[in-house]
């Protein structure tokens, strides 16, 4: 339930310079799996489906990087919704465990099946201790989310298809049943090359799209959701959102802080206002200084770190991946019918160009 179509391919104007896939996996080492799930149709029996879900799996450092952790930084718009290990992240300042992004009711199957997988990677010499990050947003208007169907052998699935390269997005992994500003919704990524003291890096968001009401849904500055009205399946202000910032340049937990504050200002950019039935969750980590954070207690770090003066770019960066992954979450998406035969319809692409021609924006 994808397309190949992104919004850069339809001719709209997103600001800044990607990296080779425009996603977070422009930022060296990261790797993503997804597992989808997708059956039967026609009216909704618990327990039989119709299923319309699945998990969206993000290791930070890959596979082989599972022993070193990550400086992160966590925060939240929005608090109607979850994200497990942030107690630990916001204490620790570290990122120790691979991220899972799944519907409501699938939280803590995801989170106790990445112990199993990171148990059965033979993390550290014994894996005995492990606060997993796991984020959910509901999928219930089109998927049998009372029936469980995500199980934690989809889970270990999708940890083993991780991978680096292009990421699949819309109606993929966490983000199959997911709706957005009325439109199908689900999975968006895209990424930035920033030039910082002399170097480049790499700012990537990951997003599992779920919220917005249509009339406020805007496309560079264009009320596009205003124009575009009719078959509105949710209909009212609720939903949720989860974004995953990842970067190479060399930041702090504070400063990785910072940047997650910065995600609700790309959010803006679509229309988003944070409704109060909404859980908007945010992530940010950096992929910098392995060696030192690898070292073993007893030893001091050496950490690199830019300085705050300079983390302006991060911050724009951080702002246009949000907005562009959003974007993409919908322009990159098919028709989904689902329980009962709710039907959330793809954002029109043609419908959509019109309109931005209409104001000038083409």
């Amino acid at each position: 339930m994808t397309t190949s179509t992104r919004a850069r391919d339809l001719g709209l104007p997103m600001p800044g310079t990607p990296g080779p896939f425009n996603a977070i996996t422009d930022v060296a080492g990261v790797e993503v799996g997804v597992t989808t799930l997708i059956s039967g149709e026609g009216k909704l029996v618990v327990g039989k489906g119709p299923v319309r879900t699945g998990v969206t799996v993000i290791l930070p450092r890959g596979k082989k990087g599972l022993n070193v952790p990550c400086a992160a930084g966590f925060y939240a718009l929005n608090g109607n919704g979850e994200m497990t290990g942030t107690i630990w992240i916001e204490e620790s300042g570290e990122l120790q465990t691979p991220i899972t992004i799944t519907n409501t009711h699938s939280c803590g199957v995801a989170r106790d099946a990445t112990l199993q997988w990171m148990v059965k990677q033979q993390v550290g010499s014994v894996q005995d201790w492990g606060l997993p990050v796991a984020a959910e947003t509901y999928d219930g208007d089109l998927n049998d989310i009372n029936g469980f169907h995500l199980k934690a052998e989809h889970v270990l699935e999708a940890f083993d298809k991780a991978a680096s390269g292009p990421v699949a997005l819309g109606s993929v992994g966490g983000g199959t049943g997911m709706i957005c500003y009325d439109f199908k919704g689900g999975n968006g990524s895209a990424s930035r090359r920033v030039a910082i003291a002399g170097e480049t890096w790499t700012v990537g968001a990951f997003v599992q799209s779920n919220f917005g009401l249509r009339q406020q849904f805007s496309v560079l500055g264009v009320p596009v959701g205003q124009h575009l009205g009719g078959g509105e399946l949710r209909g009212k202000p609720a939903g949720s959102i989860i974004v995953i910032i990842a970067t190479d340049a060399p930041l702090m937990a504070h400063q990785l802080k910072r940047l997650a504050r910065r995600v609700p200002l790309g959010m803006a950019r679509t229309g988003a206002v944070g409704h109060d039935s909404s859980g908007d969750i945010f992530l940010a980590f950096s992929t910098a200084n392995a060696a030192e954070l690898a070292k073993p207690r007893g030893e001091l770090r050496d950490m690199r770190a830019l300085a705050n003066a300079d983390l302006n770019g991060l911050f724009e960066a951080t702002i246009e991946t949000t907005e562009e992954a959003i974007l993409d979450s919908m322009i990159a998406n098919e028709t989904m019918v689902g329980r009962d035969g709710n039907t959330s319809i793809a954002l029109p692409h043609a419908q959509l160009l019109d309109v931005m021609r209409k104001y000038g924006r083409l």
